[in-house]
């Protein structure tokens, strides 16, 4: 048994940049590269394992055929997704799912309750984060007028803050902010509003106005996630959210650091710093950028260096 890394596969958008290159050293393909797929078992971008006897192996074809790796789960498909996002402009005003609207009009895909950590974003930076209408009909209403300044509630960000966003909830990520995503493993989104913007076709983009409604909550309800923080030796574990989605942890390691875990399959992000993970006479490189999966049953290791992961699991 080991870590398994994950080779990342890049998505191009039209409000990407280049920051995945210059902070994390990935090669991209374009200069409107938006989003690294780290962790990634969706048929629209599944990572490649990177070493040990399964290495070249799509993540989605490993959770089928070693479920032991996972602690045998009854779920047919890998419930979480990993990414990294550059806006280096502004996000589509958007809303997704749950799992019963998309199972239902989505041929069967997961809904999609996400949250962020924000890596960093500009001085004085913000998000849109719900709306302010008092029922569908206030909703409906202010979409077709096109009163997006009244509708849309913005809130201010600062590197390190965290968000957990529901599904149902309106919400973009501005221009200038670099953040890693835990989500449901789901590639649906609705689009309410792209500030008329034309892609490299000279074409609006679809907006998908009567499913958005449908499944956006009225009143906007604020998801609020409050940190707890645990110092254990060199490390300092920071809980933000444990939902029935996912579980979501910061480790900030400072040094040697003994970490046991038995009970879940732990999804791993390196997001500065760098160190070692040893594990059974074996040490594997952690580096800013790095991403991987502890199996199920993994038990004790060691993490030595001086960075910060990001971690979750179901």
């Amino acid at each position: 048994m080991e870590p398994l890394f994950l080779k990342p596969v890049f998505k191009e958008r039209i409000w990407g940049g280049t920051a995945l290159q210059k902070e994390f050293g990935y090669e991209i393909p374009t200069d409107h590269t938006g989003e690294c797929w780290a962790i990634s078992a969706h048929p629209n971008g599944p990572s490649l394992i990177e070493n040990g006897p399964h290495k070249g192996m799509a993540l989605d074809s490993l959770w089928k055929e070693h479920p032991e790796l996972f602690g045998n789960p009854e779920g047919e498909v890998f419930p979480l997704l990993t990414k990294i996002l550059d806006a280096n402009m502004d996000l589509s005003v958007q809303v997704h799912p749950d799992d019963t609207y998309a199972m239902v009009n989505e041929n069967g895909e997961l809904g999609k309750t996400e949250c962020w950590y924000i890596i960093d974003c500009k001085e004085d930076a913000d998000m849109i984060f719900g709306h302010n209408a008092g029922s569908k009909e206030e909703l409906v209403e202010q979409i077709n007028e096109g009163n997006w300044s009244d509708l849309l509630r913005r809130v201010k960000i600062k590197p390190g803050d965290f968000f957990y966003v529901p599904s149902g909830t309106i919400h973009a990520l501005c221009e200038g902010t670099l953040v890693l995503e835990t989500q449901q493993s789901s590639d649906t989104t609705y689009r309410v509003y792209d500030y008329d913007r034309r892609d490299a076709e000279g074409n609006l983009r679809d907006l998908h106005l009567e499913k958005a409604i449908e499944v956006t909550t009225v009143p906007h309800r604020n998801a609020v996630s409050t940190p707890v923080v645990q110092e254990s030796g060199n490390a300092r574990i920071t809980t933000f959210v444990e939902s029935d989605f996912f579980s979501v942890y910061k480790w900030e390691v400072r040094g040697k650091s003994v970490f046991s875990i038995r009970d879940h399959y732990l999804l791993v992000s390196v997001i500065s710093g760098d160190g070692t993970l040893s594990y059974t006479g074996s040490q594997y490189e952690l580096k800013k950028g790095t991403h991987f999966i502890i199996p199920v049953g993994f038990g004790e290791f060691e993490v030595d260096g001086n960075c910060e992961l990001i971690v979750s699991h179901t």
